[in-house]
């Protein structure tokens, strides 16, 4: 976590309650409530009488009946998806299978290049491997139904599939994992690159809507303004981490003592994975220096 960023985690959402978020769209929480996901995966339905869905969640069999429930007597036309990451993508056959919809994303999962991130080092809501998507959206198109229009941004970073889907009737922003109110975005090698999330940053700094819906948690306000603290805050961790570096520092147990201090030891792999992550991306601007690829295991050192 970061001391520069003003989070909220006042959430209250008990799973599996239905709540209107706005006059165009409705939310429910997942009983998945972790390190990772705070309160729980949040479900959103966009529209009235005939809808979309976007993120069903994870498999579980409670909030699947929850979501279902929640659209008993309308249409459900698409089934939108952020990203394949397991706590949002596997509930997509269960909610299909009962509704017709169409899948929309960017593609299936895949990494976002090839890096050695060493044996058991991803973290555990890691890949959906089996998703494939019906329509295979691109950046910049949009799908429209009754009363409502989105359109995808590509925001990779956490999953080189990540999407944010733009609600034009409101001016609101699903910003998946990519931007949340409670906590940053792991940004885990292979599945993330910190070269792209923070691109993908800078893309939504530049955008005017000033609510976005998370993944996880309750309403980014004055979205604008908290990407621009994202920004500057992985700005401020990499320089910590040549800072570090320049202590004597080599490897990522090393950096992750250094820079995380009172980290919650369930979150020791995700830091280290964003620690990589950073790594890579310092590594490639040619401000750090290591012995072949990048990788968990691996010594580095500043750059000469």
């Amino acid at each position: 976590m970061s001391e520069d960023i003003t989070f909220d985690r006042s959430f209250d959402a008990p799973s599996g309650r239905v709540v209107d978020v706005s006059p165009l769209v409705r939310r429910i929480v997942a009983p998945n409530p972790s390190p990772f996901t705070f309160t729980g995966t949040c479900t959103y339905i966009i529209g009235r009488g005939s809808v979309a869905i976007l993120d069903p969640g994870p498999d579980d069999p409670a909030h699947i009946a929850a979501v279902l429930d929640a659209v008993r007597g309308e249409e459900v036309s698409h089934v939108f998806i952020t990203h394949t990451h397991r706590d949002h993508s596997p509930a997509c056959p269960a909610v299909v299978a009962a509704t017709g919809a169409v899948t929309v994303a960017e593609g299936p999962h895949r990494p976002s290049r090839p890096i050695e991130v060493g044996e058991g080092a991803r973290l555990d809501a890691s890949a959906d491997m089996d998703f494939r998507p019906d329509i295979a959206i691109a950046d910049g198109a949009t799908l429209a139904g009754a009363g409502w229009t989105l359109t995808a941004i590509a925001t990779p970073g956490h999953t080189a599939n990540h999407t944010a889907f733009a609600l034009k009737e409101e001016d609101l922003l699903f910003s998946g994992d990519h931007v949340m109110a409670w906590a940053t975005s792991i940004v885990a090698p292979p599945d993330g690159s910190m070269g792209d999330y923070i691109a993908s940053l800078e893309r939504l700094a530049a955008r005017t809507e000033k609510v976005y819906l998370p993944g996880h948690g309750g309403p980014v306000r004055d979205a604008p303004a908290h990407v621009r603290d994202f920004l500057d805050h992985r700005r401020a961790r990499e320089a910590a981490i040549l800072r570090a570096l320049d202590r004597d520092a080599t490897t990522i147990p090393d950096l992750v003592r250094g820079i995380y201090i009172g980290l919650d030891p369930r979150l020791v792999g995700a830091a280290s994975l964003t620690v990589l992550a950073h790594l890579e991306h310092l590594v490639a601007g040619g401000r750090v220096a290591t012995d072949g690829p990048p990788s968990i295991n691996g010594r580095f050192r500043i750059a000469a």
